[in-house]
């Protein structure tokens, strides 16, 4: 039995809990910074650092319009391939979840 391949740029409990929140919006929702940021409880330049690596990947989209005001506004979704590698990775964590101990020990005896 191969070890299980997670994939760690999901895996980092900060960007867990975005693409959580994101995937369970779906791909056709956005939700501006502000409010995802109050949702998690997160400082903005905390968050800011995960979604530019989340968007890096593809995994996430971001788009900056004004408001009447001239205020700048980001808005974030998940993208198809995001959502993939969000659905991909819960797999594998079940996968690990559910493969008894012994056969973790005895890949790694190999």
């Amino acid at each position: 039995m191969s070890p299980i391949e997670m994939d760690e740029l999901i895996h980092a409990p900060t960007r867990l809990k975005i693409m959580s929140a994101l995937v369970e919006l779906g791909e056709n929702s956005e939700i501006t910074f502000s409010r995802l940021q109050n949702l998690l409880e997160m400082t903005p330049g905390n968050m800011s650092a995960h979604i530019k690596r989340l968007e890096r990947a593809g995994y996430l989209a971001t788009t900056k319009t004004f408001t009447r005001r001239g205020v700048a506004q980001t808005r974030i979704r998940v993208t198809s391939r995001g959502v993939t590698a969000f659905e991909d990775y819960v797999r594998q964590l079940q996968t690990l979840i559910r493969t008894p101990l012994n056969a973790h020990t005895h890949a790694e005896q190999r």
